[in-house]
């Protein structure tokens, strides 16, 4: 399969959790880069359920490694419930599972100093998800932040801690918002800590050495491009580069030891949270909330929904290196009569070749659609490409074409066998 990175090409909830599970049974090692326990990838696999959001779902594959690396943000408490949680559905988690030293910590006090700020915005509020990762990651880039290594020390841990949470208090009383616990935080920390120990390793040596026994790796995506800390819909968007060059950083693995990128995207388009959206649609949400679909994994909040947006998708695969294409949720539009797609933008008359940078700009443009035929019969029995009706068929190709990339997956359903591989 060689080496991968799978991308979100919209604004996140892709569908990346189902193609990375079903792509893992050709890869060695699962490498998780960037995020935290914001993201919420989704696996159905026999007549099971499992919700990840910090473990890569490689563990959900036995015989399969997982790393959680550098540049991922980490709550040390929950990934402690979600190991337990797997463990309590029969999921094997052991040495299959490694995590950088160099992992930043997520702490109570950033998700109260998360909560509070957004308060404080009002209706500029970004639609968070709370969970303290914008500030983490703040903390990381002001070089005030506590990693892994600090808590494998309880002393050297203990100290930092007390620092920062002096800092935080002072700042969220400054808020009108409680105090944290110092005391509380440490014990729950460092008995988090210790469970974490047999995991933890320094990745990018571990990494390596798979590099070198010629190990094929599977990078996995959280959220999408367009919440990307510098090429998504700013400041509407996540803290960290969700975008293909972040599997570089946030593992240690070289740019020119990635072979392969592979874009995920919806057959229509969703995002959670405040922030523009060209072609969202009531019509095609009410559809899509009426079947019980989109509601997020990690918050429960109904989704924003809209038609294909082509414009961003093919600024995704610029941005990424879009080689191949996987989509999902074809199936989502069995009983729509006719799809748009949005193949331009229009903005003070003028057409726009890609999102404006500014989200006001963005906010302004007006979608230009094509329409194409439904294909108004079920599709998620169908087990290979030509199965599909002819509608569904061209829909597929045509996406693949205005985005710029090899079809290579179209899934059809949740389950790993709701699949077709062209």
């Amino acid at each position: 399969m060689a080496n991968t990175v799978l991308v979100g090409a919209q604004w996140g909830d892709e569908g990346k959790g189902k193609i990375i599970d079903f792509l893992t049974e050709k890869a060695d090692i699962v490498v998780r880069s960037q995020g935290g326990n914001n993201a919420g990838h989704t696996v159905l696999a026999g007549d099971k359920k499992y919700v990840l959001h910090l473990i890569p779902s490689g563990i959900l594959r036995p015989g399969k490694q997982c790393v959680i690396g550098n540049g991922v943000v980490l709550d040390p408490v929950a990934l402690v419930e979600e190991i337990e949680g797997l463990r309590g559905q029969g999921v094997a988690v052991g040495s299959n599972l490694v995590i950088s030293d160099c992992a930043h910590l997520v702490m109570p006090y950033h998700r109260a100093l998360d909560s509070a700020k957004e308060l404080a915005k009002g209706k500029n509020k970004i639609g968070t998800t709370g969970r303290g990762i914008g500030p983490t990651y703040g903390d990381k880039v002001a070089r005030t932040g506590l990693r892994l290594a600090d808590l494998m020390q309880p002393e050297i841990f203990a100290a930092k801690l007390a620092t920062r949470v002096e800092e935080a208090n002072a700042q969220l009383k400054a808020m009108g918002a409680e105090a944290v616990s110092y005391k509380a935080i440490l014990d729950a920390s460092l008995a988090a800590g210790e469970k974490l120990r047999p995991h933890v390793v320094n990745s990018v040596l571990y990494l390596h050495k798979a590099l070198q026994a010629k190990k094929e790796l599977l990078f996995e995506g959280a959220q999408g491009t367009f919440l990307d800390i510098d090429h998504g819909t700013y400041p509407y968007v996540t803290s960290s580069n969700t975008t293909a060059g972040g599997a570089a950083t946030g593992s240690g693995v070289p740019p020119h030891r990635i072979d392969t990128v592979l874009g995920v995207m919806k057959a229509y388009t969703t995002r959670v949270g405040e922030g523009p959206f060209p072609t969202e649609n009531s019509e095609i949400a009410d559809l899509l909330h009426g079947m019980g679909r989109e509601f997020g994994a990690t918050t429960g909040r109904a989704r924003r929904c809209g038609w294909f947006d082509a414009v961003s998708t093919r600024y995704a695969a610029m941005v990424n290196g879009i080689d191949e294409i996987a989509i999902t949720n074809l199936d989502g539009l069995d009983t729509v009569e006719t799809i748009k797609v949005c193949v331009d933008y229009q903005l003070d008359g003028q057409t726009v070749e890609v999102p404006p940078s500014d989200y006001q700009r963005l906010s302004a443009c007006q979608p230009v659609y094509i329409e194409m035929p439904g294909w108004k019969t079920p599709t998620d029995q169908c087990k290979t490409f030509a199965e599909l009706p002819k509608a569904a068929q061209d829909y597929a190709r045509k996406i693949a074409e205005l985005t710029g990339g090899k079809l290579l997956i179209v899934s059809v359903g949740a389950h790993r066998d709701q699949t077709i591989v062209l």
